[in-house]
């Protein structure tokens, strides 16, 4: 039996509880994320990972069960990374542009730093239900996020209220993913600060946001 073993994970593994067997999970998931980026998805080899994270191969199983769980855990990483569920909080402003804006940059920033494992996740979940599910939801949980902002800023008659907030938001976010794939991961040439600006142009517009 695994001297680490706690609560269980969400996979449904008994996860580590001891702050050793924590630390080694974590940098499991570091180690995985590297050989992800570069090796991608489909030739990565659960071998190079333990590896990578400087610790014997048997170690990984201890932890995790398949390739596939770890990559899960990544990408759930990545997905709590990138929604940035405290933007009000963290600019301290209540200006809707104000908060726009700063939701855009940090959601772009966080795309540009995950751009390989971004490109990862696209390939995957084109043969991988799973992932396809995992990817989805990603995009149901930004949608939502932004979706209470629209409506916020509805009620406080900023915004114009004829808009359904839930496909608003589901459009508007699609357009910045896209964008955001398009340029981090298909190498199109845009300036990032132009991109920016005219991704918060575009939100402004649509809700018919004042200066």
């Amino acid at each position: 039996m695994n001297p680490e073993a706690g609560v269980e994970d969400r996979a449904g593994r008994a996860a580590p509880k001891s702050k050793r067997g924590l630390r080694t999970r974590a940098a499991l998931i570091a180690a995985a994320r590297e050989v992800f980026e570069r090796d991608g998805f489909l030739d990565a080899r659960i071998s190079d990972i333990p590896k990578a994270a400087g610790m014997a191969s048997g170690t990984f199983y201890t932890y995790f069960d398949s390739k596939e769980e770890i990559f899960t855990e990544v990408v759930r990483q990545i997905r709590e990374e990138m929604l940035h569920p405290h933007v009000r909080e963290s600019i301290g402003d209540d200006d809707p542009r104000e908060l726009i804006a700063a939701a855009n940059r940090e959601y772009l920033q966080s795309y540009r730093r995950n751009a390989r494992l971004m490109a990862v996740l696209e390939q995957v979940s084109k043969v991988d239900e799973k992932f396809r599910t995992l990817r989805r939801e990603r995009g149901a949980a930004l949608g939502e996020r932004n979706a209470a902002m629209i409506r916020d800023l509805q009620e406080r008659g900023l915004a114009d209220a004829r808009l359904d907030p839930l496909i608003t938001s589901w459009a508007l976010s699609s357009m910045v993913g896209r964008m955001a794939y398009t340029v981090f991961v298909e190498g199109d040439e845009v300036p990032f600060e132009r991109l920016v600006e005219t991704m918060n142009q575009l939100w402004y517009n649509a809700l018919r946001l004042g200066d």
